[in-house]
């Protein structure tokens, strides 16, 4: 008698890191439950072997129809979740509007939160899960002009820290990647956010928005640094199959050196060294 394949839920599968998790499970032989939004993507994913599932995380009922779906073709267990689906409001903190940072909680931390608080009692039913959430390097080391993203990365980090501190002894093990640059199009979906709700032309940093309109149009990778989102696959799979898990898992060189600086360097230091990397999106008064 053989047993049945590991399933995994993963959020975000239309392109970059979700995608090529997604299919690099699969090719590893686990049963891969990936997202989208949008039904055109559908059959791309169907071609690539993934089991297909649309699902809108700012939308409550859909978070839980996906849940009821998923456990209804895996007779109610559910080995794995990745919570990897979410976008960046890039803009000066001071020209965010309320409904901005809203939406950009609302995918990034507050429907992975409700998602992965659907999934939790059946694997504390079945006696085992690996829940494993996408951060970020601006989860613990912030940069200008990504006050929105930062946020939620942050306070998705304490989230994340709290909830593996209250399942300890229960089988249950949650891991955090925090990656640094990684080809995606990420910049492609950061960029719409920026147009829709930032008023530029009004702004103090309208001239700082000019150098960060031209790295969001760019394609390909923005330095030396970047890695393709196959990258995160190796992290991924330490988190999920080996006893026990990391609870960090620090991808691309950038993530590691901000790590040891950030542990290292008194907060002014770390502020010009942020200021540094910002390239030259730093704010009027430093120019």
């Amino acid at each position: 008698m053989t047993s049945s394949p590991r399933s995994i839920l993963i959020t975000g599968c239309s392109s970059g890191i979700g995608l090529a998790t997604a299919k690099g499970l699969h090719a590893r032989g686990w049963r891969v439950f990936a997202t989208v939004r949008q039904p055109d993507q559908v059959a791309m994913l169907e071609q690539a072997g993934l089991i297909p599932m649309l699902l809108d995380l700012v939308d409550s009922e859909n978070i839980k129809k996906v849940c009821g779906q998923v456990l209804d073709m895996t007779d109610g267990k559910l080995d794995a979740l990745f919570n990897n689906a979410g976008f960046g409001q890039p803009g000066a903190v001071e020209d965010l509007p309320r409904m901005a940072i809203r939406e950009q909680f609302e995918v990034n931390l507050f429907g992975p939160l409700e998602l992965t608080n659907h999934l939790l009692p059946i694997m504390r039913q079945q006696g085992h899960g690996r829940i494993v959430w996408n951060s970020s390097v601006l989860g613990f080391a912030a940069m200008p002009y990504r006050g929105a993203y930062n946020a939620s990365k942050f306070a998705m980090e304490g989230l994340v820290d709290t909830l593996r501190l209250e399942l300890t002894g229960s089988n249950i093990h949650v891991s955090l990647i925090e990656p640094g640059p990684i080809l995606s199009r990420f910049r492609d979906n950061a960029f719409q956010a920026f147009q829709r709700n930032i008023q530029r032309d009004t702004s103090f940093h309208r001239m700082v928005y000019d150098e960060m309109e031209a790295r969001l149009k760019k394609t390909g990778a923005t330095s030396g640094f970047t890695l393709p989102a196959e990258a995160i696959l190796s992290p991924l799979l330490h988190a999920l199959e080996s006893k026990p898990p990391k609870a960090r898992y620090r991808v691309t060189t950038p993530t590691k050196l901000f790590a040891i600086a950030r542990r290292l360097l008194p907060t002014r230091w770390l502020d010009a060294l942020l200021l540094r990397a910002s390239g030259g999106e730093k704010p009027p008064t430093c120019r």
